[in-house]
């Protein structure tokens, strides 16, 4: 599946058979853990923004209920992959009897705290969903995003959001443009080490939203990932050079936000070899929001 996707908004059209359809990468503005449940999950306060930059999905329907993965992803089985129990969560949630075929152009780093798999199978949740006319509302499509991972909520909301729970008590919020340089350092974090990590702090002071742009705020699990992969805060040291630079989610991706996309691209242009480095702008609206009922 060559060519950047689209980004901008994609209509539906109910006779499309076969899409290509795109799934925008996340970064986390900032990330607070303020406490933890019974069951051990942590209570999160953290805001979404969506990048003009991410995988591509393509979906090909089937008519005898087979779901089917057709293209290669290293390291993670079909069975496994969330683009895969997305399509079968819905199937289950509505007694669809149809089928698909899933496509998976990756560019999303895996591990790197840009929300790779939650947003491709965010993807295939809303376009599933309309093109099986399955007319769930997008509540309902978050509800079965949660089953399958705490960042697929964000993604069917499809908007810069204020995020709290485990990630999944969303609420818009308004934050000024601005372009991203992002540096995959090249290691993969794994998310459940982090959050089990005996130094992790977890009881950040919560704040309120409308407080968001003038309170001072972090990443609470940087520090962390930080003592356990040098990649990854050497990344953070060199790209701070150049402007408020922040790892996103539980790593290992750094990001530094600048007010136009030639700052950007200089900056970019000078990371060292052997990273991978994109330049992205946020995005305010998911492109698939229109497909939401």
């Amino acid at each position: 599946m060559p060519g950047t996707p689209d980004m901008h908004p994609i209509p539906f059209d109910p006779a499309a058979k076969e899409v290509r359809l795109p799934a925008p990468a996340k970064i986390n503005l900032f990330l607070h853990i303020v406490g933890r449940r019974p069951d051990g999950y942590h209570l999160l306060q953290t805001a979404f923004r969506l990048l003009d930059w991410g995988d591509e999905i393509q979906l090909s329907l089937r008519s005898d209920g087979r779901i089917l993965r057709t293209t290669d992803v290293p390291g993670v089985p079909p069975e496994t992959d969330l683009v895969v129990r997305a399509a079968c969560a819905l199937q289950q949630a509505t007694g669809s009897s149809q089928g698909v075929e899933i496509g998976v152009c990756k560019r999303i780093p895996m591990g790197g705290g840009l929300g790779g798999g939650s947003s491709d199978a965010a993807t295939v949740l809303i376009a599933l969903n309309r093109m099986w006319g399955c007319k769930l509302p997008g509540k309902r499509l978050q509800e079965i995003g949660l089953s399958l991972g705490a960042d697929v909520p964000f993604f069917v909301f499809g908007e810069t959001a204020f995020a709290e729970g485990v990630g999944e008590a969303l609420q818009a919020l308004s934050v000024a443009p601005a372009w991203y340089v992002v540096i995959a350092p090249g290691v993969s974090v794994p998310t459940a080490e982090i959050f089990s990590a005996e130094e992790l702090t977890r009881n950040t002071e919560p704040i309120i939203m409308r407080a968001f742009a003038t309170h001072t705020t972090r990443n609470d699990m940087q520090a962390t990932v930080c003592k356990r992969f040098p990649e990854v805060a050497e990344a953070l040291v060199w790209l701070s050079q150049y402007g408020a630079a922040r790892m996103s989610g539980s790593g290992a991706c750094i990001f530094a936000p600048f007010d136009s996309e030639e700052e950007a691209r200089q900056v970019a242009a000078a990371a060292p070899q052997g990273w991978k480095v994109w330049v992205a702008s946020g995005l305010d609206r998911h492109p698939l929001q229109g497909w939401l009922v």
